[in-house]
């Protein structure tokens, strides 16, 4: 088993619009997610992947159910376990460092048109500017992901690829539809959800799932629409914060690498895991001694790049089950 019994049982069936937080170690920020909750009295669904702080503890005390994961089954994994626990047509999915300052129920008029499958608004930094650039992108082309993992998006990011991938030029004070918001706040209609059959849970333990998410409803021809109101402040990156840079690479180059294998042919594949091990060994190179990385920090990642390489296709992101691992990302 993998999940305990809900602390709670809620009443789903008489709300249109139900929201899924998914927490690992959130103990920091969850509070104040949920109190910016409370006025709109939705039902709330927590889903905790084995987390080590008081994460549960400080959900246990809201009027809300909770899944508590015994292992780290990833974002994927505990968005479903979540969506699939409310009987609502609409879900929020929503990270735990997210202070809502607007109803969520106000962002469903889009949904009227029924080729629309998800619905985004604007999140502002902690800085009070909007989050444009990380939260709304083009799906990536395999130029793009070579782009990014050899560094050109960072060193030269007026360069073309980029400018398209990042929207930059773009009018942000209208609604429009945008192919990948990011999942920090994303409203889903259940039935495409299920049309898709969710979030694939091969992207462990994040990254990608929601750019594999968005890709797939593309390709059952439904739309993600942007509207240009503020929803809430996001803080970013509450989750990785424990983890240490090698894992952190691994983490998002094996995901990168999985998405590549899942949408492109084996020749793409094989060119973007090439891009990965020349960005990782850059990266080594010229990684600052004081900061004990460099080439044996990135060792996982040269490994991850050559198999790429020699098969065409990363190993497996899914992990042997080893509670050991879910202590060592605390």
């Amino acid at each position: 088993m993998t999940e305990i019994a809900n602390t709670a049982t809620r009443h789903f069936a008489a709300h249109p619009l139900g929201v899924v937080v998914v927490t690992h170690n959130s103990a920091h920020v969850l509070r104040t997610c949920l109190d910016s909750l409370r006025p709109y009295n939705l039902p709330v669904v927590v889903v905790d992947n084995a987390s080590l702080d008081a994460t549960r503890e400080i959900a246990a005390r809201f009027d809300l159910s909770l899944v508590a994961n015994k292992e780290n089954r990833g974002f994927a994994a505990a968005a479903n376990q979540g969506i699939a626990a409310l009987d609502t047509p609409f879900v929020l999915l929503l990270n735990p460092d997210v202070v809502l300052s607007a109803a969520p129920a106000s962002f469903l008029g889009p949904f009227a048109q029924p080729e629309i499958g998800a619905v985004a608004a604007t999140l502002l930094g902690e800085d009070g500017d909007p989050q444009h650039s990380f939260q709304f992108r083009r799906l990536p082309t395999p130029m793009t992901l070579i782009f990014e993992t050899l560094g050109l998006n960072r060193v030269w990011p007026s360069n073309p690829v980029n400018r398209r991938y990042r929207y930059y030029g773009n009018r942000w004070d209208v609604a429009a539809a945008v192919e990948q918001p990011a999942g920090a706040f994303l409203i889903l209609r259940k039935a495409a959800w299920q049309a898709v059959g969710g979030f694939d849970e091969r992207f462990w333990p994040i990254w990608f799932e929601d750019v594999d998410y968005c890709l797939q409803l593309r390709r059952n021809h439904c739309l993600v629409w942007r509207v240009p109101t503020v929803a809430g402040v996001h803080a970013g990156g509450h989750s990785i914060h424990g983890l240490d840079r090698g894992r952190r690479q691994l983490y998002w180059y094996r995901s990168l690498l999985q998405y590549a294998a899942k949408h492109f042919s084996s020749v793409w594949v094989r060119m973007i895991g090439s891009a990965v091990l020349v960005g990782a060994l850059s990266r080594a190179i010229l990684s600052r001694p004081e900061r004990s990385f460099g080439f044996r920090g990135m060792k996982p990642v040269f490994a991850l790049a050559l198999r790429t390489v020699l098969h065409g296709r990363p190993p497996s992101s899914r992990p042997v089950r080893n509670i050991s691992e879910n202590r060592q990302e605390s």
